[in-house]
């Protein structure tokens, strides 16, 4: 959304706009421009310059001069295509689990278990992924997974089986689902 609104204040420049006139009927250069527009050359090529570092006008250089030319591909798009809202790259959900799981990890260790339920929901499915689904760990393999992230292995493995991560039949535990 920035590089549409840096686009469109650009465009709302008088002599840009006219620069921009200029170039839809023709290719042109520097000062050609700035004799058809009463201005000094220094001002056509500040302007040019902003128009191309936005990437409305190209340039390439033909024997002694630069020749500049509007990028039409811009311009053919249509105009509800530059004023809506982009939809966000990481949906809100995904945004609060990094936010939690970069809180609560330092260094690929468990700082300290979430006291809100969802924040450990979090942190529980990131150590869980340490588990293969169809396998089945013994206490002390659990203990010994469980100890990389945290020293109170017996908290987080009681909290895995609550909140259905992993379950657990004698001394026998095993991962649910894909999580």
């Amino acid at each position: 959304m920035k590089e549409k609104l840096a686009l469109l204040k650009l465009l709302a420049d008088e002599t840009r706009l006219s620069i921009l006139n200029i170039l839809l009927r023709e290719d042109s250069y520097v000062e050609k421009i700035a004799c058809e527009l009463g201005l000094t050359p220094a001002t056509i090529c500040y302007h040019l310059k902003k128009l191309e570092a936005a990437g409305v006008v190209n340039c390439a250089r033909s024997q002694f001069y630069i020749i500049y030319s509007l990028n039409r591909d811009i311009f053919d798009r249509p105009l509800y295509e530059l004023i809506k809202k982009d939809e966000p790259v990481c949906p809100p959900e995904e945004k609060y689990k990094k936010e939690v799981l970069a809180a609560f990890f330092k260094y690929g260790r468990l700082t300290q278990i979430p006291t809100q339920r969802k924040k450990r929901e979090i942190v529980l499915a990131e150590i869980a992924k340490d588990f293969e689904i169809g396998r089945t760990y013994d206490e002390g393999e659990v203990n010994e997974i469980i100890h990389k992230y945290h020293e109170d292995h017996c908290t987080i493995r009681r909290e895995m089986i609550a909140c259905g991560l992993m379950q657990r039949e004698h001394e026998t535990y095993w991962k649910v689902g894909d999580t």
